[in-house]
């Protein structure tokens, strides 16, 4: 083996592995909620909120993005990767939109202040697909939970739906369909949290 084969190799080796780990050619995909769907900022009856870290299915931690076929399988969409994991993906941009929809102070978790915040808010997505026939399903549950007894504690379940048009969907449609979701349910636990 040539010194310069001994010093390739490595690199080399980086460069395949790396190409297979993202897919070649995938182009990343960021989960954000669609500017423009905030409005004035709700007044909340709790000041601060610490997001806890959102639990979703194993199928959709997956960083690739992909839709139920019509066989009921998951189909890869193909060169297409979501940018960060899904589950930390939906707590930071959850975190931001209720922080900047709401009076009250907002992150996701650790909590970064000395004192602990006012509320946990802990979110729980049991499903989390989209169908071949272009029909979004989000489903879960989320809790508030108050150790200070601030509030008083729920649980609520939540069901959104949407329709994307274009079957089968190109990533940015599927990733437009995700903050959709995300945007409803933001607003689902703001008027929850501001009876």
């Amino acid at each position: 083996m040539t010194p310069f084969f001994r010093l390739a190799a490595p690199a080399l080796a980086l460069s395949l592995l790396s190409g297979c780990v993202l897919g070649g050619n995938a182009v990343l995909y960021p989960l954000e909620t669609p500017t423009g769907t905030e409005t004035a900022q709700r007044r909340l009856y709790v000041s601060s909120i610490e997001v806890r870290d959102v639990l979703v299915p194993a199928y959709a931690e997956d960083s690739q993005m992909q839709y139920r076929g019509p066989d009921g399988g998951l189909v890869p969409l193909p060169d297409a990767q979501w940018a960060a994991p899904t589950g930390a993906a939906i707590t930071a941009e959850l975190a931001r939109a209720l922080d900047l929809a709401s009076t009250a102070s907002v992150a996701a978790e650790p909590w970064p202040l000395s004192d602990r915040a006012a509320v946990q808010l802990q979110v729980r997505i049991d499903r989390l697909i989209l169908n071949h026939d272009g029909r979004f399903e989000m489903g879960g549950q989320f809790a508030v939970a108050s150790v200070d007894e601030v509030v008083r504690e729920f649980i609520d379940r939540f069901e959104i739906t949407s329709v994307v048009a274009e079957m089968p969907a190109s990533p940015s449609a599927l990733a437009a369909a995700y903050g959709d979701a995300l945007a409803q349910l933001r607003d689902r636990i703001l008027t929850r949290l501001s009876r």
